[in-house]
């Protein structure tokens, strides 16, 4: 798995104005991503809109995105439910014989026990013809997945190598760190906290914000485990304050808003997601323009 330490980018789904994926501009986003020195694509993360694409629609782009990655990087494939017997069965009939991980999110609504998780995680994983990376992003699913657990994971279930911790809790974090087996990667899913995080110990980071600003971030996270923390820092305040406003009101949003100033994609969502506000998007406009 050390193939998934360093930089990783939760690629957005690009749309057309009628709503269509754009094929053209999501070739176009990972040859950009690729060229910036991002180490490797997520293709259907929660960034990518999944919950509004269609069944086909997911097989569609996991083979467009082997087909235009080349092998270039390696490619994750984002597969996760609140039914885990669907998550089983999509394992089971995807395309991943080209993947180098599978990244499940935490059973979401539903709103488990530590123990449901737990099993939900040891089932899949079973089932998995590929390592299957944990995510755990409560500000979404409803439900923290604590330290103790991810770390007994680590520890018990052969065919999970990493976790994607996006809680925004440091202590957490540390304690993962502090207590994960040998060889098991800690990636962060928080681009504001990156820094630090990787400062305290994570191997890496899947991020957002690369989706656009792929060559400093990558460079930010190669300076830092490289233990080179000034320039990482610089890197980091120098994106500081397009980390606020990308999230300032929705993820892919915000990203989306970015990559459209930047000429790579249309400002195009599918509902419920919406553009960002006027305020916003001015804002973010501004800071495209005036980035160097």
């Amino acid at each position: 798995m050390e193939q998934l330490r360093g930089s990783g980018v939760a690629l957005v789904t690009p749309f057309k104005a009628d709503e269509s994926i754009d094929w053209n501009a999501l070739e176009k986003l990972i040859d950009h991503v690729i060229n910036g020195g991002i180490d490797y694509v997520v293709s259907l993360g929660t960034t990518g809109e999944t919950p509004t694409l269609s069944s086909e629609e997911k097989l569609d782009l996991i083979k467009f995105t082997f087909e235009k990655v080349q092998k270039r990087v390696p490619v994750v494939v984002g597969i996760g439910d609140y039914n885990t017997r669907d998550v089983v069965k999509r394992l089971e009939t995807c395309p991943l014989d080209e993947a180098a991980a599978v990244l499940s999110v935490a059973p979401y609504y539903s709103k488990p026990s530590q123990e449901g998780i737990f099993q939900h995680y040891k089932t899949i994983a079973k089932a998995s013809p590929r390592p299957i990376i944990l995510y755990n992003v409560p500000g979404r699913t409803g439900r923290n997945m604590t330290a103790a657990t991810t770390v007994r994971l680590a520890h018990e279930v052969e065919n999970i190598v990493a976790m994607k911790e996006a809680s925004g809790d440091m202590v957490q974090c540390m304690q993962i760190i502090k207590d994960k087996p040998e060889g098991f990667l800690v990636i962060s899913g928080d681009d504001a906290l990156a820094l630090p995080q990787l400062a305290c110990g994570m191997d890496g980071v899947i991020s957002v914000a690369a989706n656009y600003f792929a060559a400093d971030f990558s460079a930010m996270v190669k300076a830092a485990l490289d233990n080179n923390i000034p320039a990482a820092r610089n890197l980091h305040y120098k994106m500081h304050e397009a980390f606020e406003l990308m999230f300032a009101e929705n993820n892919p949003a915000g990203i989306k808003a970015f990559l459209h100033y930047g000429g790579i994609t249309e400002n195009a969502f599918r509902l419920p997601v919406v553009p960002v506000s006027r305020e916003l998007d001015a804002k973010i406009k501004a800071f495209v323009s005036n980035y160097k």
